[in-house]
């Protein structure tokens, strides 16, 4: 109670300061930033609604594209036209290549030491160098093709047992358990604890991280936003938010530990040696080897920090993209028959679409696009620090300012893109969206290294989700199309229903699986 009390007088001296100091504030500072109108203490949280991202373009559209908020204590930039984000990544990039110190980041990012969140600097370099050289190069996702395919059978396989015998499904749990089993493979050669004839949809291990991620996602992002931004609502923690969060993290690394363990067991037994070749090694391994080379530069923190981005990243980046995706074509039926005759014509109906298909498959490519241009896996992709002045869109930036670069609202500008919120894959036919600007992954320093793994395990899960089944919609409503509150992905409210039915032409095959 005694917390509550000074609580209250911290909140009323803040107010004080403000009413003091705002006008002393208002005239220093530079450049003339749109903003909509602040109170005080709160500054602009309370127009921070869900879904963010779409909160955020209601208000580009009073206040222009490039316009400032402040967020509790955090002065905070938005930048949401194509010519002001391409000047973010371009002019800008090592400006803007910082990350702010976002204290709910602090337990789940193991003190900013993760790629996603850590200070740009040489530690940032060094893991930029482990995931873009040694762990998702273009020779090691190629490797991975084979992998991934083998978890597609898998998915089909069980999917087809289902389906012949109740046709209504729900593919997130599915997606989900497919999404970590690549990674479990690719990262530790594990495999989930499932018999070959289980015909649940989730594995166990699916199940214990899909509850760990749900507990992390409830006390970070949105739900962490007054916390995150008002130093006294941390201190106070009347919600006990910290130890909540602390709770799920330690859940998350005693679930990452066990691979890790094992696959250093089998280094210690002499089962993988120091060999610089990485090509049929886990990602772990690899590490290892770096470890074994450079052991004050790789260290177990960094090997566990790779991992944690590794799985968070991947397991719910592949389950949105194809979550949307299915919802579209749903809804667009000619789409989705277009989609499935080019593959029928191009692989047939003797085998499942292979990773060496997917360049000529097109129309499936301008889908996955089309679905990346309207819902962006990261929205606001994730928050930017200006670690110097700097200009953007013709306004000063001071140093320390957070910068939200809302992808959303780039990938919807009516003066870029004709119809924008209308589901046509063909304005990516023939390189018509050559020049377009789209950043699904971001740009510059900071975009996501994992690109090319996501699309070639999307590409490779829906066009055999097309290629195996017949898809049709459960009643006479369109899906439906509500986005989800989360902060940095943007699922589907409710999640993906069909009515799912196995394609005659593909019966010999489905048969065989």
């Amino acid at each position: 109670m005694d917390k509550v009390y000074i609580g209250i007088l911290s909140c009323a001296l803040v107010f004080l300061l403000h009413n003091l100091l705002g006008k002393k504030k208002k005239k220093n500072h530079k450049g003339g930033l749109p903003s909509p109108r602040a109170i005080p203490f709160l500054g602009h949280l309370h127009l921070v609604k869900q879904p963010i991202h779409a909160a955020l373009c209601r208000l580009a559209e009073r206040h222009g594209p490039v316009f400032s908020l402040r967020l509790g204590s955090r002065s905070t930039v938005v930048v949401s036209s194509p010519a002001s984000a391409r000047e973010c990544f371009t002019e800008h990039d090592v400006a803007l290549a910082d990350r702010p110190r976002i204290p709910s980041w602090r337990f789940v990012s193991m003190y900013f030491s993760m790629l996603a969140a850590t200070s740009y600097g040489p530690h940032w370099r060094t893991l930029r160098r482990v995931a873009a050289v040694h762990l998702l190069s273009t020779q090691r996702v190629s490797s991975m093709s084979g992998v991934i395919a083998g978890e597609v059978l898998a998915m089909v396989r069980r999917l087809y047992r289902s389906a012949t015998a109740s046709p209504r499904v729900q593919l997130r749990r599915r997606l989900f358990e497919l999404s970590l089993s690549v990674l479990m493979e690719t990262i530790a050669h594990t495999k989930a604890t499932r018999s070959e004839w289980e015909d649940t949809d989730m594995s166990v291990e699916a199940q214990e991280y899909r509850k760990v991620l749900d507990e992390i996602n409830q006390h970070v992002g949105m739900a962490s936003l007054y916390w995150d931004h008002l130093p006294v609502m941390r201190w106070l923690d009347v919600f006990g938010n910290k130890n909540e969060v602390v709770a799920a993290v330690s859940k998350r690394d005693v679930f990452l530990q066990q691979p890790i363990d094992a696959e250093r067991w089998k280094l210690d037994d002499g089962g993988i040696g120091p060999s610089s070749e990485v090509e049929g090694k886990s990602m772990i391994s690899v590490m290892f080897t770096l470890e074994k080379k450079e052991p004050q530069v790789y260290t177990d923190t960094m090997i566990s920090g790779v991992c944690a981005s590794l799985f968070s990243a991947g397991a719910e980046l592949t389950l949105a993209v194809i979550e949307w995706a299915m919802s579209l074509l749903l809804n667009h039926p000619a789409d989705l028959k277009k989609a499935q005759d080019e593959i029928d014509r191009f692989v047939g109906f003797s085998r499942l679409v292979a990773a060496e298909d997917l360049p000529h498959v097109t129309y499936l490519k301008c889908i996955i696009s089309e679905t990346l241009r309207l819902y962006p896996v990261a929205p606001l992709l994730l928050p930017h620090r200006s670690s110097t002045d700097c200009k953007i869109g013709g306004y000063e930036i001071p140093s320390g300012t957070m910068v939200l670069v809302n992808v959303y609202a780039i990938h919807r500008d009516p003066a870029m893109w004709e119809h924008p919120i209308k589901l046509r894959p063909e304005r990516f036919e023939d390189g018509k969206a050559e020049g377009l600007f789209m950043i699904p992954f971001g740009m510059g320093r900071r975009k996501c290294p994992g690109k090319a793994m996501a699309l070639r395990t999307i590409g490779l899960v829906l066009g055999a989700l097309l290629q195996c089944f017949d898809w049709d919609q459960v009643g006479a409503m369109e899906v439906d199309k509500t986005e989800g509150a989360e902060e940095f992905v943007t699922p589907k409210a409710i999640p993906f229903e069909s009515l799912c039915k196995p394609r005659t032409a593909m019966s010999d095959v489905l048969k065989m699986l």
